[in-house]
């Protein structure tokens, strides 16, 4: 699902479209498809398909908890078309700038809300308000996704022109790569005890929630501990 609003965005990053405001996800209607272009329509669909899928069932369940993952996913998709804009325009954006972007398409806000509404009665209403206050766990997991991301696939993503937190930290501050590296290493470090103190009891929601959310965090040790990007195509 992710990976088909990924591909929308790198669609309008090739040009086209000249409006800027056409494609971005404003809707959440089927009834809206004709007013995309051939390429996203599919990718819409599928999005939609799948929401509703979650949403019969969760409904069995009694559970209305759906709209809190559709005002997720619709701003994950706009912050990739918010990076396809800066591309279109050649526009480097300061490092305030991209990370107050970037944080959300890297997916973890997303995946931690949709993840959250199907794990049952541990989560309740009042879980989800307080996840959508952007927590400093959430934040800092999706803070040490980035940084790692960023270190490792630069080179990868320059190639194909993308927006970069290194490229972006390099021209801010006029400083070299491994200078960038160094930087991003130490914020990931001091990150991992932000989230550390975060899961110190008494903690603003159980426990094992926090821990599915640490787990994120993990994920990128596994697939970023040799420096292979698990994304890069050969």
């Amino acid at each position: 699902m992710k990976q088909s609003t990924e591909g929308g965005r790198d669609q309008y990053r090739d040009g086209e479209t000249e409006n800027k405001e056409e494609n971005k996800p404003r809707w959440w209607d089927i009834n809206c498809i004709d007013q995309l272009r051939d390429y996203m329509k599919l990718c819409y669909k599928a999005v939609l398909d799948v929401f509703e899928e979650i949403e019969e069932k969760m409904c069995k369940e009694g559970k209305l908890y759906v709209h809190y993952a559709k005002v997720v996913m619709k701003k994950l998709v706009e912050a990739y078309f918010e990076e396809a804009i800066w591309l279109k325009e050649k526009y480097f954006p300061t490092m305030e700038e991209y990370m107050s972007n970037a944080l959300i398409p890297c997916g973890y806000p997303m995946l931690s809300t949709i993840s959250f509404v199907g794990m049952g009665d541990i989560v309740t209403k009042e879980v989800l308000e307080w996840l959508f206050k952007e927590p400093k766990i959430v934040l800092a997991t999706s803070i040490i996704n980035r940084l790692m991301d960023d270190i490792v696939s630069s080179e990868f993503e320059q190639k194909r022109e993308h927006v970069t937190g290194i490229k972006s930290y390099m021209k801010q501050y006029n400083v070299s790569k491994q200078e960038v590296h160094t930087e991003f290493q130490k914020q990931i470090v001091n990150t991992w005890k932000d989230i550390n103190k975060e899961c110190i009891r008494p903690t603003k929601v159980p426990v094992p929630l926090l821990a599915h959310v640490v787990n994120f965090a993990r994920i990128m040790n596994l697939l970023y501990k040799d420096e292979y990007p698990y994304n890069l195509e050969e």
